[in-house]
């Protein structure tokens, strides 16, 4: 799972939206960032959606020979949702953190074993990709894109094995990347548009992967189901 440390969940950005509206009542407000905070409250439903679509992969996955373990970057926000979902449940699930300025902790969700500190971005996105069965991008900022793109160009020149990118939210991902623009302008070929689908629910998601892989049809899917998401 790919996602920024800046959505935080419903409640937090709630009481967050409270403060500064009761702040701009006394006089003391900042408008612009009343404005985030009302986008971050919207947001937050993506934290909550992370959040189900861990907890509905652990759950379904748990009778697979191999199970699906949810991968996160490990810290905040919808990474949190995510490590947050599967133990929840009661299951396991991995964070790759980084060392970065600002001093990125883990989330206390992650299971303790499974938790990995990385220096270089590099070597990060390499764990990310090598043993996942698919890509499932919430809304993000420079990171989330870097790890999106890079994935998305090496399936596209057959430098990796294909699995699914499911991008959560239509419309956020549609007003950020005009994909349609870049085959109008011959940058990328009409095909390249199929290597990622726009969902907007955990279920979606989850029937997604089921459909790739033939969950719950042994005559169907591809081999090698299990991994990480």
């Amino acid at each position: 799972m790919l996602a920024t440390a800046g959505i935080a969940g419903h409640e937090q950005a709630q009481r967050r939206e409270a403060r500064l509206v009761a702040e701009g009542v006394g006089g003391r407000g900042d408008a612009g960032a009343l404005r985030r905070a009302e986008a971050g409250l919207a947001m937050s439903r993506y934290y909550d959606e992370a959040r189900r679509f861990a907890g509905l992969v652990t759950e379904r996955s748990r009778q697979h020979a191999t199970p699906i373990y949810v991968v996160t970057g490990g810290g905040p926000g919808i990474m949190e949702a995510g490590n947050r979902g599967a133990h929840e449940i009661g299951g396991k699930s991995i964070g790759l953190n980084i060392v970065l300025p600002h001093e990125q902790e883990p989330n206390p969700y992650i299971t303790p074993e499974l938790c990995f500190q990385f220096h270089y971005f590099a070597l990060r996105k390499m764990h990310f990709v090598m043993r996942s069965i698919a890509l499932v991008c919430f809304p993000g900022g420079f990171g989330t894109l870097d790890e999106l793109f890079e994935t998305m160009t090496l399936i596209q020149t057959g430098k990796s094995r294909r699995r699914p990118i499911l991008l959560f939210g239509r419309a956020f991902w549609e007003k950020l990347v005009n994909f349609e623009h870049l085959v109008d302008t011959g940058m990328i070929s009409p095909g390249d548009l199929g290597l990622f689908h726009y969902v907007e629910t955990a279920e979606q998601a989850w029937d997604k992967l089921a459909e790739y892989y033939g969950f719950g049809d042994p005559d169907a899917g591809r081999e090698d189901t299990g991994g990480s998401v």
